[in-house]
């Protein structure tokens, strides 16, 4: 049966040497299946910043949440550093294995569509509360998967990049787990696989292989952030009609073939 899968990739795949296992695996799984790519990389992007001179601003929400402050030329680097760098690369990676890919960003086709954030409110140097406006950041809201569907139908791999379409057709930085979220539900997909630098959710030095929706929720609290956030994606993707959210490492062989396998990963359904 053909599936219909989604691939997040995380920033720390995409900053050096992409892993040629997962590369390799991408491929197999393309040949019979159709699969869509999203990336992170914002680590790649503070550093092109900084070579540019543009030091990057970060805030810390209430929450304790730390965030990149997107303002305008910021947005300008985001976006030239997440499409027309990391997702090329991407490109070209798997052009040379023999995989006809196509990169976009959110804006083309208005493909992920967001709410720009007006206000942000976050913690001051001596730790109160105070509200600043909010820059260039969004908040996902829908998806129009014209384009995509076009590129599938061609048997060509869409690799987008995380810059959404405002109400105002303005560029926004939006959280990448959770356009892969949002493309998936859209997508109807089979599957939302989030690739990072783990092997998937670890509680009380435990990998947890599977949880229920119900159980994710009830875990948030004790998940550190970056990994909080996939899993509340994966909960979101289930909730809008995944069939499942997996979270696993890239650093190994065949990782989305083991995942899919719900070996050594942890499954949310």
């Amino acid at each position: 049966m053909r599936l219909k899968i989604v691939i997040k990739i995380g920033g720390d795949l995409v900053k050096g040497d992409f892993p040629p296992g997962l590369l390799a695996d991408i491929k197999r799984l393309s040949s019979t299946n159709e699969v869509l790519l999203v990336h992170g990389g914002g680590d790649v992007v503070t550093e092109i910043a900084t070579k540019l001179g543009k030091e990057q601003r970060f805030v810390v929400s209430p929450e304790g949440v730390r965030s990149r402050y997107t303002d305008r030329e910021t947005i300008d680097i985001y976006t030239m550093v997440m499409s027309g760098m990391i997702a090329k690369k991407l490109v070209q990676l798997l052009a040379k294995e023999g995989v006809k890919a196509v990169s976009l960003t959110g804006l083309d086709g208005t493909l992920l569509q967001a709410s720009r954030k007006k206000r942000l409110v976050i913690m001051d140097e001596r730790g109160r509360r105070v509200a600043v406006e909010g820059g260039y950041t969004g908040k996902m809201r829908s998806i129009d998967s014209t384009v995509i569907e076009a590129l599938l139908s061609r048997s060509l791999m869409p690799v987008v990049s995380p810059v959404a379409m405002g109400e105002e057709g303005e560029p926004l930085n939006v959280d990448s787990d959770r356009a892969a979220t949002y493309l998936a539900a859209g997508l109807r997909a089979d599957a939302v696989i989030f690739v990072t630098d783990v092997s998937g959710l670890m509680l009380d030095e435990k990998r947890i292989d599977h949880m229920s929706t119900e159980e994710a929720r009830s875990a948030m609290p004790r998940i550190g952030f970056g990994m909080q956030k996939k899993v509340l994606a994966g909960i979101e993707a289930v909730e809008g009609g995944v069939k499942e959210a997996i979270i696993c490492t890239g650093f190994r062989d065949e990782p989305i073939g083991t995942a899919l396998r719900h070996e050594e990963c942890t499954v949310i359904s």
